[in-house]
């Protein structure tokens, strides 16, 4: 196998879209998330309050969100 075969145009090309991609429909989901919970200040939750009970939740939505988009772009 060639290093030429590998890094093909064609594969960046496909490797940036799907990437951004990703990251768009992370994106969307995390506002949406925010969204849904109006009378929760993140920033103030995270940084001010440092409350790490949603800083745990806040990372495992992350993940779940994460891994329920890579499995619907794969």
């Amino acid at each position: 196998m060639d290093v030429g075969d590998v890094l093909q145009l064609q594969y960046i090309v496909a490797a940036l879209v799907y990437s951004a991609v990703g990251v768009a429909v992370f994106f969307v989901s995390f506002l949406l998330l925010d969204l849904l919970t109006p009378k929760v200040s993140v920033w103030r939750e995270l940084v001010e309050k440092q409350n790490l009970a949603f800083g745990v939740f806040l990372a495992g939505a992350t993940l779940g969100i994460a891994i329920i988009i890579a499995s619907a772009i794969h």
